[in-house]
């Protein structure tokens, strides 16, 4: 028997109570469905990086200051970020990033030189129906993690990417496979310089970008769109739940509500 079949037999004083609890309740079916839908990723891994332009003093989706934007950044694909807008786990954490070969040349160019660069993830790289940020936990775009390095930039040198253009009649191979390390952002280009670290003030409670995120609760952002009730897949339309959990008590709660208040 459904917990409200007995509803018209319920006192009015007790109604308050009554709504509160299954709303309450039902609040946090959502989140029991999504919190599958991240994709949990290992401190150290291999992954695929692209690169984007950033605007210098643009700020971001994790709300990071303005002069971010003047050190090595990069966003991460959305299911790994770990939120479908705004900021996720993944903003202020930084990363080692190691080129290790072009992607999509043919055939793969290996640099002979080692090039690395330590970023700080504060930007979201879009979940989309093509491209190297739709990586999700049914499968993997290459990697299930993809950096989309912010360049060029006048943090990085301009021949951060190597290439052998004679060989193949151009300089940027645009994707390539690298290898990850997340390490302390006390190695990040931008740690000494305090007006490049935490959050733009006036964005208050829209924006996190933790200084140095060690992964406990007190010092990780927490998922805006989680906690907004926003799907994590932005390809989702409408209010999905990507679970077995049937709408339908909820709607006959709804209308239950309804035929008596009216």
């Amino acid at each position: 028997m459904l917990p409200w079949s007995n509803f018209s037999k319920m006192p009015w004083s007790q109604l308050p109570s009554f709504i509160s609890f299954h709303f309450t309740f039902l609040s946090f079916l959502p989140h029991i469905s999504w919190a599958s839908e991240w994709i949990d990723y290992s401190s150290d891994g291999y992954a695929t990086m692209t690169h984007y332009s950033l605007p210098e003093n643009f700020i971001a989706a994790c709300g990071c200051t303005s002069m971010s934007t003047d050190y090595p950044t990069a966003a991460m694909n959305q299911m790994a970020y770990g939120s479908s807008t705004s900021y996720g786990p993944a903003c202020g954490q930084c990363f080692n990033l190691t080129l290790l070969n072009s992607f999509l040349s043919n055939p793969p160019f290996y640099p002979n030189v080692t090039k690395s660069v330590v970023i700080k993830v504060t930007d979201l790289c879009p979940l989309s129906h093509s491209g190297w940020c739709n990586a999700t936990t049914h499968g993997p775009n290459a990697h299930y993690l993809n950096f989309d390095l912010a360049w060029p930039s006048s943090s990085i040198p301009n021949d951060f990417f190597p290439s052998n253009e004679p060989l193949y009649g151009y300089t940027d191979f645009g994707v390539w496979n690298i290898s990850y390390q997340s390490v302390s952002c006390t190695n990040w280009k931008g740690w000494n310089n305090a007006a490049a670290l935490g959050s733009v003030v006036n964005l208050g409670y829209s924006a996190c970008c933790p200084n140095n995120p060690a992964g406990s609760t007190n010092d990780t952002c927490p998922s805006y769109s989680d906690d907004s009730g926003i799907p994590p897949d932005t390809q989702t339309s409408g209010f999905a739940i990507s679970s077995p959990i049937s709408l339908l008590p909820i709607v006959t709660l709804a209308v239950s509500l309804l035929s008596h208040v009216l």
